[in-house]
């Protein structure tokens, strides 16, 4: 399996990791570390040497209750970070909602768009349909972040994130979007409960049934913190555990703020033959 992207075609037989950069003053996480262009590119070459294989670079918080910002600040925020990681050879990722901000990076050359909002934004498909090969991610979340985690209400969460990932990628296809440029995403704390996003990983194989690759986002999350006790910045065991066990039912890529941790995990489950057993779990 393969995701083709604008200038990568990123072989998913291994489980491939996607380091976070964040160029945000109020992430949940990291916020303002790198909210500087040039301590932002230092992050990208440091995940780099980490052993990332994709960089995906934000300027707009998701956490919960985070505050919009506008198109020009986000456009400060992430345009010069964007054209410089371009130039160190791994596959760039923006992560936006806004039709206009993904327009202008795919024109920098940027490989993948990282939507939250499953590019339901006005224009924000035909940003995507009209490239030639950009790659996409379709995130499942309940509402926006300012009012999400007050609808986390579900009949079946796993049914009704499938169902609305399944329409998604529908839409998509029918603008002419080929199947291998598509991954999903659960949206592990977007608009649902501890519970909610510990079921949707104990079920995440029914959602390999759409026929796409899945993107993991557990890194750092309450919900890890939830069951570990731990603060945010002390959450890179739980993390680095649930990255496996998102791997090991099904996940071809872990989006991560830990990205040596996270690799060296996985080296070692490679030469156990873990890796390989579960690609085969996710065919």
């Amino acid at each position: 399996m393969f995701w083709q992207t604008t200038n990568h075609r990123i072989d998913l037989s291994w489980p491939r990791v996607m380091g976070i950069v964040n160029t945000t003053p109020d992430s949940f996480s990291d916020g303002g570390q790198f909210a500087d262009a040039n301590a932002a590119l230092d992050h990208c070459k440091r995940l780099i040497d980490e052993g990332a294989d994709i960089l995906d670079i934000g300027g707009e918080s998701s956490r919960p209750g985070a505050a919009p910002v506008s198109l020009e600040q986000e456009r400060r925020r992430v345009l010069p970070v964007l054209e410089a990681a371009l130039a160190l050879g791994r596959p760039v990722s923006i992560d936006t909602t806004k039709a206009e901000l993904m327009a202008q990076a795919l024109a920098l050359g940027v490989d993948i768009i990282n939507d939250i909002n499953a590019l339901n934004a006005p224009g924000a498909i035909d940003a995507v349909a009209a490239h030639r090969s950009c790659g996409v991610c379709l995130m499942h979340m309940q509402g926006d972040p300012q009012t999400m985690q007050a609808r986390a209400i579900y009949a079946d969460v796993v049914s009704q994130v499938r169902e609305v990932l399944a329409a998604r990628v529908e839409t998509l296809r029918e603008r002419g979007i080929a199947a291998d440029r598509i991954v999903l995403d659960p949206g592990i704390g977007f608009g649902k409960t501890v519970e909610q996003n510990f079921e949707l990983l104990r079920r995440q194989r029914e959602l390999l049934e759409l026929g796409h690759p899945l993107l993991a986002g557990w890194s750092r999350k309450s919900s890890i913190g939830a069951v570990t006790g731990r603060d945010a910045g002390d959450r890179v065991a739980g993390s680095v555990a649930a990255a496996l066990a998102a791997v090991l039912n099904g996940a071809s890529i872990v989006r991560v703020h830990d990205v040596a941790a996270t690799v060296d995990a996985l080296k070692v489950w490679r030469a156990a033959g873990l890796t390989a057993a579960a690609s085969r779990n996710s065919q």
